[in-house]
C-alpha cells in the first residue's frame, strides 16, 4: 500500500499545487475559465485520440473488459436512478440528485491515466483509455439523460443527442477507435504536434483539477455529498472489481480496472451541472470531498484488488 501511495503522490501534489495557484493573487482569475475549456475542448480529447489511435490492444480482452465496465456503469446507474423515491422523501431536491448520480458514475480522466502512466507504464494507459473509450458513451447518456429529465429545462429528445454526440470526449474517443482499427496513420509531423499537445494534458490537466477544488465547501459537508463520496469511493471499485474478477479479468488489467473505478468524479460534470439545471455547488463540494479522500482511498482500493488478481 506504501509503494502505490508513494507512486500517486505526485498525481496529488500537482492536484494540489492547482488549489494553490487559484489562489495566489499574481494570476489572473481570467486564466482558469480559458484553461478549463483548453482542457475539455482540446487537452484531453487529444489524449484520447493519441492513445487510442496508437495503443496495440493485442492480448487485451475488449469483449470481456466492455461487458465488465458497461454493465457495472450501468448497474450502479439504474441502482441510483431506481433510489430516486427514497431520496425525494429524504427531501433531496431533483437538481441535487442529478449530482449525486453524476459524481457517482463519472470518471476524473487525467488522474487515473496519470496514475496508471506512473503504476503500470504506457501498458496501462492503452488499457485504460480502452476502458474509457467503451464507457465514455454510455456515461455520457446516462448523466444528460438525468439532467435533461431531472434537471428542470425541456425534456427534449434532440438537445439530449446533440450534447452527446457533439461531446468532445466522446468524438476523440471514438476517432481514436476508428483510426486504430482500421489502421490509418496521420501525417507524422501532424501525429507529433497532437502527442505534443496530448503530454501537456495530464499535468496541466491535474493543476485545472486542484483549481476547480472548493474546500471551504468540503469542511461543511452535508449527508448527500457524504453519500455521493461513499458511492462514489467504495461503491463503485466494489461493484467494477467483483465484476471484472467474474469475468476472469486478472493481473495487472484488474488493477487497471480498480484504479479506474477508484478515482473521483470528473470536473466536467460540474460545467453539465451548471448548463441544464443541476445542482453545481454541491457538485463542486463533491468532487472537493471526492479528491481529498480518494489520496486514501485508492492505494486502499488497489491494495485489495491486489489481493483478488493474486
Amino acid at each position: 500500500m506504501l509503494v502505490v501511495f508513494e507512486s500517486i503522490l505526485p498525481v496529488f501534489l500537482l492536484v494540489i499545487l492547482g488549489t494553490v495557484l487559484k489562489r495566489w493573487r499574481k494570476i489572473d482569475d481570467g486564466l482558469w475559465v480559458g484553461l478549463e475549456q483548453l482542457g475539455f475542448y482540446v487537452l484531453f480529447p487529444a489524449l484520447l485520440f493519441s492513445t487510442l489511435a496508437q495503443a496495440d490492444f493485442a492480448g487485451m480482452e475488449a469483449g470481456t473488459l466492455a461487458i465488465a465496465s458497461i454493465g457495472s456503469v450501468t448497474l450502479m446507474s439504474a441502482a441510483i436512478l431506481l433510489a430516486w423515491p427514497l431520496f425525494r422523501k429524504a427531501g433531496v431536491s431533483a437538481a441535487s440528485f442529478t449530482t449525486v448520480f453524476q459524481t457517482s458514475t463519472r470518471w476524473n480522466g487525467f488522474m487515473a491515466l496519470a496514475t496508471a502512466g506512473k503504476l503500470y507504464g504506457q501498458e496501462g494507459i492503452g488499457m485504460l483509455a480502452l476502458i474509457m473509450t467503451l464507457i465514455i458513451i454510455p456515461i455520457n447518456l446516462y448523466n444528460i439523460g438525468i439532467l435533461v429529465w431531472f434537471g428542470g429545462g425541456a425534456r427534449d429528445v434532440r438537445v439530449f443527442l446533440t450534447k452527446v454526440l457533439t461531446n468532445p470526449l466522446v468524438l476523440a474517443s471514438a476517432l481514436g477507435a476508428v483510426f486504430n482499427l482500421l489502421g490509418i496513420s496521420l501525417y507524422a509531423p501532424v501525429m507529433e504536434t497532437i502527442d505534443l499537445v496530448a503530454e501537456a494534458s495530464l499535468s496541466l490537466g491535474l493543476i485545472m483539477v486542484g483549481a476547480g477544488l472548493r474546500v471551504a465547501d468540503a469542511l461543511r459537508p452535508t449527508g448527500v455529498a457524504l453519500l455521493s463520496v461513499a458511492l462514489k469511493l467504495f461503491a463503485m471499485p466494489l461493484v467494477m472489481v467483483s465484476a471484472a474478477w467474474l469475468l476472469g479479468i486478472e493481473g495487472n488489467a484488474l488493477l487497471v480496472v480498480a484504479l479506474g473505478a477508484s478515482v473521483p468524479t470528473a470536473m466536467n460534470g460540474y460545467l453539465l451541472a451548471k448548463q441544464m439545471g443541476g445542482d453545481a455547488p454541491l457538485y463542486a463540494s463533491v468532487a472537493t470531498l471526492q479528491t481529498a479522500a480518494s489520496f486514501l482511498t485508492i492505494p486502499l482500493v488497489l491494495t485489495l484488488a491486489a489481493y483478488a488478481a493474486g
